[in-house]
């Protein structure tokens, strides 16, 4: 039933935003500003392992229902993407991941992200399923894309931070 009801809901959403959908720039943030040091502190407890991207991998084409408005490579052109507005985010991006934390990014699955068709998934997903979404998400851009300090996220360090932030593909990589 939990199923069924999830999937009605995921319907539901890819017809309830405009058509025209453009994705949101890169460097806006998917959490609220009031929230945004709570988010950056959170850091992902899960080991980067083949084991953890496999169930990430499980619940962003089951339970999770990722694929449908993500897309099966990540690239926000899921199925139910063509109505949305703004587009669900693009995961192949390497700025996206260069440009906030892991804790941001759990924050938004867990909590939605307002202004977009990205609903909490908080009551659906376990901390510990979030987490492992995100490394496998994070796996869309390709290792070359992420920030190489997985385990210091948070402010000044790791992904969301300026360190190791060194030019890593073409210039417009951003912007497609």
């Amino acid at each position: 039933m939990k199923t069924s009801l999830f999937t009605v809901m995921v319907a539901a959403l890819c017809f309830a935003v405009p058509a025209g959908a453009a994705e949101r720039h890169m460097m806006q943030p998917v959490v609220p500003p009031d929230k945004l040091a709570e988010a950056r502190a959170l850091k992902n407890p899960l080991a980067h392992s083949p084991e953890v991207i496999e169930q990430g991998k499980a619940v962003y084409n089951g339970k999770g229902g990722c694929v449908t408005c993500h897309g099966i490579d990540g690239d926000g052109k899921g199925p139910g993407a063509a109505s949305m507005n703004p587009a669900p985010r693009n995961f192949q991006h390497h700025g996206f991941w260069r440009h906030r934390t892991e804790g941001e990014v759990f924050w938004a699955i867990k909590y939605g992200s307002p202004g977009t068709a990205m609903i909490a998934f908080g009551s659906v997903l376990s901390d510990q399923e979030i987490w492992a979404l995100i490394h496998y998400e994070q796996g869309f851009a390709g290792r070359h894309g992420m920030m190489e300090h997985r385990g210091e996220m948070g402010p000044g360090g790791g992904m969301g931070g300026r360190e190791g932030m060194g030019h890593r593909g073409r210039r417009g990589g951003m912007d497609e």
